[in-house]
């Protein structure tokens, strides 16, 4: 027995699911907040959980090269290492591997790579990431895969896919299965309608516990990618959790979910807290601005973080102008609150079967812009 899904509702081809782990449950539509080297930056684990985040992701890149697999495994696991008591989910690595494209060769036995800390040499063959991430106890493992930018010729997209279908079965044979742990499969096949068919199909055949649905969001743009989820999600079996990886900007997840994905992670709420800008019902906001000097207001009326709780966007923005680690602790905070706030309005819309009603209300307000009155 291995992870669990139950799908418990659609509205149109939106899904409302429930995900069974080791580690727990996860309600979906879920984004998962990115804990890259065993920490959210700038979060502790509680400000994390109350945030409402239920699953983490880990990257296997990062945690293999620096504390090592092995030192976490003698140290109890991920979950004990990083005091992250839910389910958590591991990439594979071969994202980073594409990043590193200087420093590493990719052959049919794996990816060998020049570390990016001391140039040191590893190998990273599906057995390996699989291992990796056995180690690390992640409740869900993910296939070793190649990933290509964008653009990639349609002979590079087609190479590159059937060496991953061929790195799924290496996987999928070292895996080993035990109950609440699951792998998933990795579509890719560029912006190939018909390569990204054979390779939901060949995953299929080969059997995971979820598919994800790789290679996009490296800057193909939004309707790229919603028309390659479009020719490709029709190919993933309804009872099983889809993940969209790297995705991504509130709209992009909200049309994503409007085409029945389940799952996403993005470093981008994090990564925007930390340069000054927040994620708001009414759009983003750069608290660098000038404008927000003497603004006694809260970043969001409606949102129930510490930083729109307690602050005001004058502190806020004199936070950030002070360089005070504060301001990037508060602004981390809100993004992961707003991202799942949005993802329980998303399931309540589904639940409810208003999930176009939603999507309709999230559109206007999103093009009202800041400087419009709030309501409340």
């Amino acid at each position: 027995m291995s992870t669990g899904f139950a799908l418990v509702k659609t509205d149109g081809a939106a899904r409302l699911g429930r995900l069974e782990t080791a580690h727990g449950a996860v309600a979906t539509p879920a984004f998962m907040p990115v804990g890259t080297a065993g920490t959210v930056k700038a979060m502790m684990p509680q400000a994390v959980r109350d945030t409402g985040a239920e699953i983490l992701l880990g990257n296997t890149y990062h945690l293999m090269l620096r504390p090592g697999a092995e030192r976490i495994a003698a140290l109890g696991g991920l979950h004990a290492f990083m005091n992250w008591p839910g389910p958590i989910l591991t990439d594979s690595g071969g994202y980073q591997v594409m990043s590193l494209a200087a420093l590493r060769t990719i052959t049919e036995q794996g990816a060998r790579f020049k570390s990016h800390l001391d140039g040191s040499l590893h190998d990273l063959t599906p057995e390996r990431a699989v291992d990796i991430q056995h180690l690390l106890d992640a409740d869900i493992s993910m296939c070793l895969d190649e990933c290509l930018p964008f653009p990639a010729s349609p002979d590079e997209s087609a190479r590159a896919m059937l060496l991953s279908l061929r790195w799924a079965e290496r996987c999928k044979s070292a895996f080993t299965a035990r109950p609440g742990y699951g792998l998933f499969g990795i579509v890719q096949g560029g912006i190939d309608p018909e390569l990204r068919r054979q390779s939901a199909e060949g995953l299929r055949a080969i059997g995971f516990d979820g598919y994800a649905v790789g290679g996009l969001a490296v800057g193909e743009g939004q309707e790229i990618m919603f028309a390659t989820l479009d020719v490709t999600l029709p190919h993933l079996p309804a009872d099983r959790p889809r993940y969209l990886m790297g995705v991504g900007k509130p709209a992009d997840i909200v049309g994503a979910v409007l085409r029945g994905v389940d799952m996403f992670d993005c470093v981008l709420p994090t990564r925007s807290g930390r340069t000054a800008q927040a994620f708001t019902r009414r759009g983003p906001l750069n608290l660098r601005n000038a404008r927000h000097t003497d603004d006694p207001r809260p970043l969001d009326h409606q949102c129930r973080c510490p930083a729109c709780r307690d602050f005001s966007r004058a502190y806020l923005h004199h936070l950030v102008r002070s360089e005070e680690i504060l301001g990037l602790m508060l602004l981390s905070a809100h993004n992961l609150t707003y991202y799942q706030d949005l993802m329980q309005g998303l399931r309540g819309a589904i639940s409810e079967g208003r999930t176009q009603d939603f999507v309709t209300a999230f559109s206007t307000e999103q093009a009202l812009g800041d400087l419009e009155p709030w309501n409340g």
